[in-house]
């Protein structure tokens, strides 16, 4: 196998794939590796998310999250359509059940508007059951271009793009890079397959972010902290009492967005999901446990600032997590119809949060570019849906 390439992407979700998927674009000439240490492409947080499509409602006007949403929404949806990848353009209610989160609905609204957001408009309790019949609400917003995709399919398909255009573009699986040996313009990678050289090599590790930057010494002022989400999904006989995408109004102190109802492309509507400090960067059952993780998480000063500010929070999360009576509960805000009987467990995921040292939650996206190496730093929600725009910026720095 060919060992000088000329980019090394480390990371085969969905950000490293759409990076390497512009960068054979932009230069069929160019020959690219990609490394992923899993068996399969996808593993982590693109395979374990809500595999929604955002509309970009939420977010801070002109934040990276709010460019890259829109502009990232429009790329995939053309990209999911051009090449046949399981989606749905099902739209999306925000409902709002209690008197108190109506002005912070109206604030969501705003942004809506502020960020170009299109055909979102207010829904009355009436509008509301004849788009979700089983679900109560005081208002709510229709957001008609949020929706649904395949994004581990959309992975493949950008795979197969980047060997077609250069056969000599190769995806390494169950390859795990151990370091990084930057001499001038060529950097020697070691992996548990052998070494390889790269002359530009970009970084898109997620729940390993962090510890790859450090290792490539690089100086950064956070430190990702896993928080783990659990799903559950309606059992098929009460798969009815949703139709698309339902939404509560979230809490406005944090990035997550609240449990909610979400139709799958498998036709499976799945309920969550909740966040929950985890002790394992990589663990998805409630018990997971590493002691690096563990460590490195518990002697950081900004976790235990994050705890201390936000306790009561973290602690309503973790007796939801151990308690479907509560999780079902929350559901019941929306759907007040639901019966325990009606959802099971179904899996988990974990979200990389990037976190400061004074314990605030790193909100937007951070790509962090050394001599020949760039560093996705922090790609929370919604980066999938933008992965096609954040590529293009990567792209732009290389």
């Amino acid at each position: 196998m060919k060992q000088l390439y000329d980019y090394a992407i480390v990371g085969g979700g969905i950000i490293g794939l759409a990076t390497a998927y512009k960068l054979q674009s932009k230069y069929p000439e160019k020959t690219i590796i990609i490394f992923e240490k899993e068996n399969e492409i996808g593993a982590h947080q693109t395979g374990r998310n809500s595999g929604v499509i955002h509309s970009g409602i939420y977010y801070k006007p002109n934040s990276y999250k709010a460019i890259n949403c829109k502009n990232g929404r429009d790329q995939l949806v053309d990209f999911v359509e051009k090449y046949n990848v399981k989606h749905e353009t099902c739209g999306k209610v925000i409902v709002a059940t209690q008197e108190f989160e109506i002005p912070i609905l109206e604030n969501i609204y705003e942004r809506g508007i502020e960020n170009g957001t299109p055909g979102i408009r207010f829904l009355n309790k009436q509008e509301v059951k004849e788009k979700e019949p089983f679900i109560e609400a005081l208002k709510a917003i229709w957001v008609p271009t949020a929706g649904i995709v395949d994004y581990v399919g959309m992975c493949k398909k950008m795979v197969s793009l980047v060997i077609e255009k250069q056969p000599e573009s190769k995806l390494l699986l169950e390859t795990k890079v151990k370091n990084v040996i930057d001499k001038k313009d060529i950097s020697t990678i070691k992996t548990t397959k052998g070494d390889f050289q790269a002359k530009e090599i970009i970084f898109c590790t997620g729940l390993e972010s962090d510890r790859n930057a450090k290792k490539d010494a690089l100086k950064i002022d956070m430190q990702i902290v896993g928080f783990r989400g659990d799903y559950y999904e309606l059992v098929p006989d009460a798969r009815y009492k949703i139709k698309g995408l339902v939404y509560p109004v979230p809490d406005p102190k944090f990035p997550f967005l609240g449990v909610h109802f979400t139709k799958m492309t498998t036709g499976a509507i799945e309920c969550g999901p909740n966040a929950v400090f985890t002790f394992k960067r990589e663990g998805y059952n409630r018990t997971s446990f590493s002691f690096k993780d563990s460590w490195e998480a518990l002697t950081y000063k900004g976790t235990w600032k994050l705890f201390f500010k936000h306790w009561r929070k973290g602690l309503e999360e973790y007796k939801r997590a151990f308690s479907k009576k509560l999780f079902v509960k929350e559901l019941q805000k929306m759907m007040p119809s639901l019966t325990m009987e009606d959802v099971v467990y179904c899996r988990a995921g974990v979200r990389a949060q990037a976190l400061d040292s004074e314990g605030g939650l790193v909100d937007d996206f951070k790509i962090e570019k050394t001599k020949n190496h760039i560093h996705v730093l922090n790609a929370p929600s919604p980066a999938a849906t933008s992965c096609l725009a954040i590529a293009d910026q990567i792209v732009e720095k290389i």
